[in-house]
């Protein structure tokens, strides 16, 4: 393990349960039924324990895309060719891809980061994707875009990813740190048949089986991950040590913070999950962290477009938090329930 990243690691503790506490008697005092704003009063108070404030306000929030190419695509993983991370990586710069579009409409800024395009990593079915030092400097970076940031006065990070093969590489990894079977994990991706699902899994099994996995997350990440996936890890380790708000995109990006809580259980605490992807990894991976989905609409485009479909519920959640008058203030009756 790096200085750098031991030093991030020192940063990182749990969410403040006395502002989780103080945002719901908040809550609790508005004017309405005790919990009857259901999942948006959840949220409100999440995000309290998570910037250690139990009235948080308003909070700036950015999209963060990271991008790389996969030397596992050279297996014919996707449905798509691999020159077209390259070309998404344009379509983002000019601002039309969905995540585009989406982020606009939250308000939210979009910041894109280029973490290996053109410069696949190796092939994991035949070996590493990358070196454990390969993999720690990606993890700094995420966490120095985490640190910029928050110096920008950005409280909330969605995070998003674009890479031909990545499905297959996050399958692999979520494969590895689960210890499950390859077929609990692989899913349709970009959209591959029946015949492509079976030759991906296929393509896992043999990842699995050409590298020598041990309980490191590092390890792991190097092995069967993406330069992008290692990027994400850090983003999540340095926004959660800053007391960031992390919203989490679908499966890819939900396997990196998988990586990011095996190497601080805490940094768990930061995270909120945006929405339920059909891959079938999705599901185990949000469960290893305890994540309950915000939303369940059949996305499974990736680049960050259901976190950054999701940041209105938190703005809602936080609005109502700071602006909803009380019963005191409103003179209304409280009944108490």
């Amino acid at each position: 393990m790096s200085a750098g990243l031991e030093r991030t690691l020192a940063r990182l503790g749990p969410a403040d349960p006395d502002a989780r506490a103080g945002a719901a008697r908040a809550l609790d005092a508005k004017t309405k039924p005790r919990g009857s704003l259901g999942r948006l009063e959840e949220i409100a108070q999440r995000v309290a324990g998570i910037r250690h404030d139990p009235a948080p306000g308003r909070l700036r929030a950015a999209v963060v895309v990271a991008a790389a190419d996969h030397g596992v695509a050279r297996e014919g993983v996707s449905a798509y060719p691999q020159e077209v991370t390259r070309q998404m990586l344009a379509n983002f710069e000019g601002g039309g891809a969905a995540v585009c579009v989406l982020a606009r409409v939250a308000g939210a800024s979009l910041r894109v980061i280029d973490a290996g395009v053109g410069t696949p990593t190796g092939n994991i079915a035949e070996g590493p994707a990358m070196s454990d030092a390969d993999a720690l400097r990606w993890i700094e970076e995420g966490v120095a875009v985490a640190d910029e940031l928050a110096t920008d006065g950005v409280g909330v990070v969605a995070i998003g990813e674009m890479g031909i093969g990545n499905t297959t590489a996050a399958a692999a990894l979520c494969a590895a740190l689960l210890d499950v079977n390859p077929a609990a994990t692989c899913g349709m991706g970009t959209g591959v048949d029946d015949a492509g699902l079976a030759h991906k899994v296929e393509v896992v099994s043999r990842a699995l089986g050409a590298n020598e996995l041990s309980g490191d997350p590092v390890a792991a990440l190097a092995a069967l991950g993406g330069f992008e996936l290692a990027f994400l890890c850090g983003l999540v380790l340095g926004a959660a040590a800053n007391h960031q708000v992390v919203l989490l995109d679908g499966f890819i990006a939900t396997v990196a913070a998988l990586v990011a809580a095996r190497l601080a259980p805490d940094a768990a605490d930061s995270m909120i999950a945006a929405h339920l992807s059909p891959e079938p990894g999705h599901r185990l991976a949000l469960d290893a962290l305890g994540l309950d989905p915000l939303l369940d609409l059949g996305l499974r485009l990736g680049e960050g477009s259901g976190a950054a479909l999701a940041l209105p519920l938190l703005e809602a959640a936080l609005a109502l938090l700071e602006e909803m008058a009380t019963f005191e203030a409103a003179g209304v009756t409280d009944a108490g329930r």
